[in-house]
């Protein structure tokens, strides 16, 4: 068996489209223009500002009386219904798992929006265990998550691999537990050349298929 650890946003399932999308109907709905959806996505800083910090924001400049717990319900799970598993991610998982890959989904956030994301979605029935941070109380770059996840899965993290989009969480994240990595770069250009990958391509499906095929795709 070899271990397969694999982030969830913007990895395994687009989020930034989806929250793009919900963004967009949330401002047609109070009747603003497309530039407040663009003002909204901006201020999300694709999911790493805190929720209560963006919903503060929102609701100060849409002049709203909805009150911040309401906001922060909607920005958590207003999105993701439209998320979803596209059938390149969801076959190379497959191929994945067929070859005797135990994987494991790695994910920040919060316990009942990273459940549901996995739900909707149907990514239970392609990966061997979740591991959430909030559940488990310390989250990526520190690598005792990852060591959880190893240990969910009966394996050591020695030979295994961690895929992701983000440069700290996800890849200097999984080098500091001593697994190989793979960066999803979304079409962007690595910056850190103290730091790199193992391996890149442009979508989590390429990064999975060269990590279990073993093609370097260097960055």
């Amino acid at each position: 068996m070899v271990l397969l650890l694999v982030d969830l946003d913007n990895t395994l399932l687009d989020r930034a489209s989806a929250f793009d999308l919900w963004a967009t109907g949330f401002v047609r709905a109070l009747g603003g223009a497309c530039s407040e959806a663009a003002w909204i996505v901006d201020a999300d800083r694709d999911g790493y500002e805190p929720r209560e910090s963006l919903a503060g924001a929102i609701k100060e400049r849409f002049g709203l009386d909805t009150a911040i717990a309401d906001i922060v319900d909607e920005l958590l799970f207003g999105h993701v219904d439209l998320m979803n598993l596209d059938t390149a991610t969801a076959n190379v998982l497959k191929n994945a798992r067929d070859q005797g890959w135990k994987i494991a989904v790695v994910t920040n956030g919060t316990t009942a929006q990273q459940s549901l994301k996995i739900r909707t979605a149907g990514l239970e029935s392609y990966v061997d265990a979740v591991v959430i941070s909030e559940s488990e109380g310390v989250k990526k770059p520190d690598p005792e998550i990852f060591r959880i996840a190893a240990g969910r899965l009966g394996l050591e993290l020695t030979g295994g691999w961690m895929v992701g989009d983000h440069p700290t969480a996800d890849i200097a994240g999984g080098k500091a537990a001593g697994l190989k990595t793979g960066w999803v770069s979304r079409g962007k250009k690595w910056a850190d050349s103290s730091m790199i990958p193992n391996l890149a391509a442009d979508t989590a499906a390429e990064v999975i298929e060269a990590v279990v095929s073993g093609v370097a795709r260097p960055c």
